[in-house]
C-alpha cells in the first residue's frame, strides 16, 4: 500500500512540474499559500456523505451531488420544508472513475423536485449523515448572481468564498478552473470539502477551464474528473456534452459554453448553440447572459489572443442574438468592457467581463497593454468576486469586490441596461433568424 502511494506522489509531482514549465511566461506576484489539506492516507475515512453540492436541473428541479467512501451507500435524497421532517424522497444515479492509481468514491447525483420558488428546503443524502439546507431561486426579478472564476484552494480562495458567503446571492456562476487539481485527484476531494458549506446551500453553475482537462495521452480521458463530479443540466437543455449547456432562472437565460470543446461552425457545440438560441423567448427571459472560460476581450498581457479563434466563429452569432453580458475567467485579473462588437464600441454589443481572480495558486496577472483600448472601461489585478443583481427586465447592477486583505471592498460598479429595452433585439432579429437557418 505504501508503494502505491509513493508511486502516486511521484506521478503527481511530475504532472505538477510539467504544468509549471508550460505556463505562460509572465510574472505574477506571490499568491497566498495553498490551504493545509491532508493527503488521503493522513485522513480518516469519511463514513457519511461529503462534498455535497447542488445545481439547477431544469424547471423547479435541483440536482444534489455527493460522494461516499461506502460503495454500497444508496443514492436517494429525503427533503422537505421543515427541519428533520422529510415529506419527499427522490432516487438518483451514481458513478465513479479511476485515474492512474486513484479510485474515486461513489459519486451520487439525485434530482429533486418539483420545488417551490424562493423557498428553504432541508435535505439529507443517502439516509445518513448531517442535514443540509438549500434555498431555491426566485421565480421573477430581482435575482442576484455571485460570480468568480479560477478558484483553486489557497488562502485567497478562502477569502473570496467568505465574501461570497456574505453576499445575498441566489445562484453562483463559475466560468472555469475549479479545484486546480491538475491530475492530483485528492485535490478534487479537498476542493469538494472546501466549497461544501456554500455549494450545498445555493446552486453552483460551472463550466470547464483548462485546469479541468487533466488529459494524459493514452492513459486518461479528458475531463473525466470534472464530468464525473460536476454534472450540469446539459441533458435538460438538449446538449450532448457536459461541457456546454444552458438554463433559465427568474427571467434570465444563461448559456454556458465550452472553450475546450470543438466550436467551429461544423461542430456539435455550434449546432447546439444555434438550436438553443432559437428557443430563447426574450419576453419570458429578457436577459441573455453567456459564460465561458477564455475571454475574447482582454487587454492583459496574459493569454493574449487565446480566445480569438472561438470569438471569430461565435461572436457574430451572439451579437445577432443580442447577448447582454459575457463573463469569462482564465486571466487572473479583473476587467470590464464597454459594449463592444468586432473590436469596436457598439451600443448593441455585449459587456464583456473577465473575472478569473477567485484565488488560484498561480497568482495574479498584473501586466496590461498600454494604452488601454477604447473598449476597456475598468481593469485591475486583484483577487475578488463579482455580483450581478438583475433588478427588472431593463436594469441590472454589476459590482466587483476586491479582496483587500480579508475585507471585501467594492472597487467597481455600473448600471447595465438590457438590449431588449434599447431596441437592439428588434433591430437584430432578422439577422439572427437568417443565421439560425443557415446550415
Amino acid at each position: 500500500m505504501e508503494l502505491k502511494f509513493i508511486l502516486l506522489l511521484i506521478i503527481n509531482l511530475i504532472m505538477l512540474l510539467s504544468s509549471t514549465v508550460t505556463a505562460d511566461q509572465y510574472v505574477r506576484p506571490l499568491p497566498r499559500k495553498n490551504l493545509n489539506i491532508p493527503w488521503p492516507w493522513d485522513s480518516k475515512s469519511q463514513p457519511y456523505p461529503q462534498q455535497v453540492h447542488i445545481s439547477l436541473a431544469g424547471d423547479r428541479h435541483m440536482r444534489i451531488t455527493w460522494i461516499t467512501d461506502d460503495k454500497h451507500s444508496p443514492s436517494f435524497v429525503e427533503y422537505g420544508t421543515l427541519p428533520g421532517r422529510y415529506d419527499s424522497i427522490s432516487e438518483g444515479e451514481f458513478t465513479s472513475y479511476n485515474y492512474m492509481l486513484y479510485s474515486s468514491g461513489k459519486i451520487h447525483h439525485t434530482v429533486i423536485g418539483p420545488l417551490e420558488y424562493n423557498t428553504m428546503y432541508f435535505y439529507r443524502c443517502g439516509g445518513q449523515g448531517p442535514e443540509f439546507k438549500l434555498k431555491t431561486p426566485p421565480s421573477k426579478f430581482p435575482i442576484t448572481f455571485a460570480v468568480a472564476g479560477d478558484l483553486g484552494q489557497t488562502g485567497w480562495t478562502k477569502s473570496t468564498l467568505d465574501h461570497i458567503d456574505q453576499c445575498k446571492y441566489d445562484v453562483y456562476l463559475l466560468p472555469g478552473d475549479l479545484s486546480y487539481a491538475d491530475c492530483m485527484q485528492h485535490l478534487w476531494d479537498s476542493f469538494g470539502r472546501l466549497v461544501e458549506p456554500l455549494a450545498s446551500a445555493r446552486p453552483w453553475m460551472v463550466t470547464e477551464g483548462n485546469h479541468e482537462e487533466e488529459n494524459i495521452p493514452l492513459l486518461t480521458d479528458e475531463f473525466v474528473s470534472y464530468n464525473s463530479r460536476w454534472k450540469m443540466p446539459f441533458e435538460e437543455s438538449g446538449s450532448t456534452s457536459n461541457l456546454y449547456y444552458s438554463f433559465e432562472v427568474a427571467g434570465v437565460h444563461v448559456i454556458m459554453l465550452g472553450s475546450y470543446a470543438d466550436y467551429d461552425k461544423y461542430s456539435e457545440q455550434y449546432r447546439w448553440l444555434k438550436e438553443d438560441l432559437s428557443k430563447v423567448d426574450r419576453k419570458r427571459t429578457p436577459w441573455l447572459v453567456v459564460l465561458f472560460h477564455v475571454p475574447w476581450y482582454n487587454s492583459n498581457k496574459a493569454h493574449q489572443g487565446a480566445g480569438d479563434d472561438m470569438m471569430t466563429v461565435m461572436e457574430p452569432l451572439l451579437y445577432a442574438a443580442s447577448v447582454d453580458l459575457v463573463l469569462a475567467g482564465h486571466v487572473h485579473a479583473y476587467e470590464r468592457s464597454k459594449r463592444v462588437y468586432n473590436g469596436r464600441l457598439d451600443p448593441c454589443g455585449a459587456v464583456h467581463i473577465t473575472i478569473g481572480d477567485g484565488g488560484n495558486r498561480e497568482g495574479l496577472a498584473h501586466r496590461y497593454i498600454n494604452p488601454q483600448p477604447k473598449w476597456s472601461e475598468f481593469r485591475e489585478a486583484s483577487f475578488g468576486h463579482g455580483e450581478l443583481k438583475i433588478v427588472n427586465s431593463t436594469h441590472a447592477f454589476w459590482s466587483w469586490h476586491r479582496n483587500d486583505n480579508d475585507e471585501s471592498i467594492k472597487a467597481d460598479g455600473i448600471w447595465i441596461t438590457s438590449l431588449i429595452s434599447s431596441g437592439c433585439v428588434d433591430k437584430n432579429k432578422h439577422e439572427l433568424r437568417s443565421m439560425l437557418m443557415t446550415p
